[in-house]
């Protein structure tokens, strides 16, 4: 196995922040990739201000939220609406692979950093832009975040009961799964056909467009002009399929039973119950049973057992199953640990700190958390004068004016 990571060489001028984008850069910067994050200390990135904090303080780099989606990062901060800084930043795109942002159209153009303005100072750049709903038609100019964008994508349609308001997915989905996602594969396709043709690419995400890939089904049945609604916790191919109470306050076990095998086990498992065996309860006896007196069944017999002794006994018996774990629970997760995913870095102001580990392992070319998150442009300086050619004097002269710092 060798040290070398993927993206050894490669460096990324990354304008993005608040979620998708930042979950897009880090990565390529795990994987080895130089990342640069281009910050303002007049308008920090927002989650720089979002709890969780170090200790319950908030500040700028006391962000557990902003730590977990910049790992492997450095920081710069530029003002790029000074003509200097609009400068420094083109110099630093001239140096780098790819560019990448995800404002409201037109921003990165307002600031002399749109497309043509940068392939004027390297021709061969990965351009990645990532619009709320694209740069084209009578949305183009909507401003949105997750939240914002399951909604308008059919995400929070989806979630929750029938007959109550939806509840959506409890955090900003399309933020941490399919929009960032999506991007890398995109970034990283542009990579290698410009290490084949030498040419650079233009990738315009729409994170809306994105966000309806998480909804397929649904789209396709409404196509066929089938009414689609929500169905809680239902499976269309599974009962009981839902989240049953167990001893305890707040206890869980989720359970989905999709086969004969699977339902006798459980049976056998919840003690043969009587309701278990009538043949109201079997499509043998000609009739079929209500999912929610199903749901209400199994949920009474559910309710004396401890969650993690049925979720294993029911899994060692074939039954899908696993015991709802809150945070401190996943935390302490034995398959998370047995497989290293938790990882502790050094801040430089929260002190050792948690992370996730990547929960994709290369064999040959393993990622790895190079190290925390940034402190709030703790690089410029170097970025400035080891990479941009400033010399010391000019530096302090510019940091003196707000330029940099």
């Amino acid at each position: 196995m060798t040290s070398t990571l993927p993206l050894d060489g490669v460096r990324v001028a990354d304008f993005t922040w608040v979620g998708a984008g930042p979950f897009l850069t880090k990565p390529l910067a795990d994987h080895g990739a130089d990342v640069i994050k281009v910050e303002s200390r007049t308008r920090t990135d927002p989650i720089r201000s979002m709890a969780p904090f170090r200790a319950g303080q908030p500040g700028a780099n006391r962000s557990g939220y902003f730590a977990n989606r910049n790992s492997s990062k450095r920081s710069i901060c530029l003002d790029l609406k000074s003509p200097r800084g609009r400068e420094l930043a083109l110099n630093l795109i001239a140096e780098s692979d790819v560019v990448a942002s995800n404002f409201t159209p037109g921003t990165m153009g307002r600031l002399g950093l749109g497309y043509e303005d940068v392939i004027a100072v390297r021709p061969d750049v990965i351009y990645l832009e990532m619009p709320m709903q694209g740069n084209e038609g009578p949305h183009r100019n909507f401003r949105g975040y997750g939240l914002t964008i399951a909604a308008a994508g059919g995400l929070l349609g989806l979630t929750g009961y029938p007959e109550r308001p939806p509840v959506g997915t409890g955090t900003n989905y399309p933020d941490h799964v399919p929009n960032p996602l999506h991007a890398a594969v995109a970034v990283l396709a542009a990579l290698r056909r410009r290490r084949k043709t030498g040419n650079g690419q233009y990738i315009e995400l729409a994170q809306l467009e994105s966000t309806t890939n998480v909804i397929g089904p649904a789209l396709l049945a409404a196509a066929e002009g089938q009414h689609v609604k929500r169905v809680a916790n239902e499976d269309a191919t599974a009962a009981p399929h839902g989240v049953y109470p167990c001893a305890g306050e707040d206890r869980w076990c989720a359970i989905a039973v999709s086969s004969d095998d699977q339902w006798d086990a459980l049976v056998k498992e919840l003690g043969k119950p009587g309701w278990a065996t009538e043949s109201l309860y079997t499509t043998a006896g000609g009739r079929w049973v209500a999912r929610s007196e199903l749901d209400s069944a199994v949920a009474a017999a559910t309710l004396t057992r401890d969650a993690n002794e049925l979720a294993d006994a029911l899994t060692a018996a074939g039954v899908p199953a696993a015991a709802v774990s809150d945070a401190a629970q996943v935390l302490a997760d034995p398959q998370l640990n047995a497989r290293d995913h938790w990882k502790t870095l050094d801040h430089p102001e929260m002190g050792p700190s948690v992370y996730d580990n990547m929960p994709y392992r290369l064999s040959a070319t393993p990622g790895r958390l190079r190290g925390p998150a940034p402190l709030l442009g703790d690089d410029t300086r170097d970025v400035c004068l080891q990479l941009l050619g400033l010399t010391p004097d000019e530096y302090e002269q510019l940091s003196a004016e707000g330029v940099v710092g």
